[in-house]
């Protein structure tokens, strides 16, 4: 099945539609470090800058199974100002206008929960609707967690799904057909070995430094334990997020002798001894154990395959294994979609007006 990809980044979502089958045509992404990452791993050419000045062209293509991508986030995002009116939330438009050039069978939106979910994205969403049905698509709306798809970090995203026709259809049981057991992140990254040591070398070095006023919640790998944005990961779950702002002192800490020496939690001891009432250390008092995340560890957290290259500097490489989506939910997303256009009985009377973008 041929796919055409949009707002790829570093190739998440490509590297699952890719394993479930499909066939990548064309990709687009605005960041040049993300293009050459994604040119070092794909065949397929990736064309850089303004996805708005390509449209026009991607009516050379026909016959294409899917149209995926998820345009960025950051408007949306519970994280951010929650702008819909950010010069980035335009860009789920131009997403939509995609879909009306190129006319695929099928369209896989990505984007943050609460776009899906939000009473202040509500007119956003009924204008996806209403576009979607103008161009002839079923559709539904879901927000999957990747926890539940092989991948040991809970993620909770909205996927967009049309289908071209009036095939009814409900995505949320098809995807969990394909849904996998759970994994913590001991199970997916201990093999590595320790930071620093032969197949785990890319370390983070920002110190680590103790919160004077520490904020507490009910978990050690809650709250803010710590000065930066970077919280402790429990090793015996799956992760927080992994977020873009990762680098520096917002990069997720690891208590090393706690993942590979098997000792007791340096972080759930201290988050006890601040619940009984104890004063907060020192800022300079943490661990020596106590570092960030690598750089392969992120990666196999977002279920990247190990020899997976990436291209730019350190902070930028972390950005990238942020934005993207974790492979394996990816590789779920497509499976079911490709179940569905399979099944599918397709319309013959489809919509063919491309006069509807002037309304928008």
């Amino acid at each position: 099945m041929r796919a055409i990809s949009l707002f790829s980044g570093a190739g998440g979502m490509d590297v699952g539609f890719e394993q479930a089958g499909f066939r990548v045509a064309w990709a687009n992404d605005f960041d040049k470090d993300a293009c050459a990452t994604f040119q070092a791993n794909f065949d397929t050419p990736i064309v850089q800058g303004d996805i708005n000045r390509h449209i026009p062209t991607l009516d050379q293509f026909s016959d294409i199974d899917v149209l995926f991508g998820g345009p960025p986030c950051q408007g949306f995002s519970v994280a951010g100002k929650m702008d819909p009116n950010d010069e980035r939330s335009q860009l789920v438009w131009s997403f939509m206008k995609a879909v009306e050039v190129v006319q695929p069978r099928a369209f896989v939106m990505e984007n943050v929960k609460s776009l899906a979910t939000l009473a202040k994205f509500s007119a956003i969403r009924e204008k996806l609707f209403w576009l979607s049905q103008k161009l002839g698509y079923s559709y539904d709306l879901v927000v999957l967690n990747s926890r539940n798809f092989g991948v040991p970090q809970s993620r909770e995203r909205m996927f967009f799904v049309g289908i071209k026709g009036d095939t009814k259809f409900r995505f949320e049981p098809e995807a969990k057909r394909f849904s996998s057991e759970e994994k913590a992140v001991r199970d997916i990254i201990f093999s590595l070995g320790k930071a620093g040591t032969e197949k785990n070398k890319r370390v983070c070095n920002a110190k680590i430094t103790i919160a004077a006023k520490p904020v507490l919640r009910k978990s050690p790998y809650s709250g803010m334990l710590f000065n930066g944005q970077g919280r402790p990961v429990n090793p015996d779950t799956p992760s927080c997020t992994l977020h873009a702002s990762m680098g520096g002192n917002r990069t997720p800490i690891v208590d090393e002798n706690h993942l590979f020496e098997g000792s007791p939690s340096w972080v759930e001891n201290y988050h006890h001894h601040l619940m009984n009432g104890g004063q907060p250390y020192g800022m300079n008092e943490a661990p020596e154990f106590l570092r960030r995340l690598t750089v392969d560890e992120a990666l196999r957290i977002q279920t990247f395959p190990d020899d997976y290259e990436f291209i730019g500097r350190q902070s930028s490489v972390f950005r990238q294994i942020g934005n993207a989506v974790p492979c394996n939910l990816a590789f779920a997303v497509a499976r079911a979609v490709r179940s569905i256009l399979g099944s599918a009985e397709t319309s013959a009377n489809y919509i063919q007006n491309k006069q509807y973008v002037a309304a928008v």
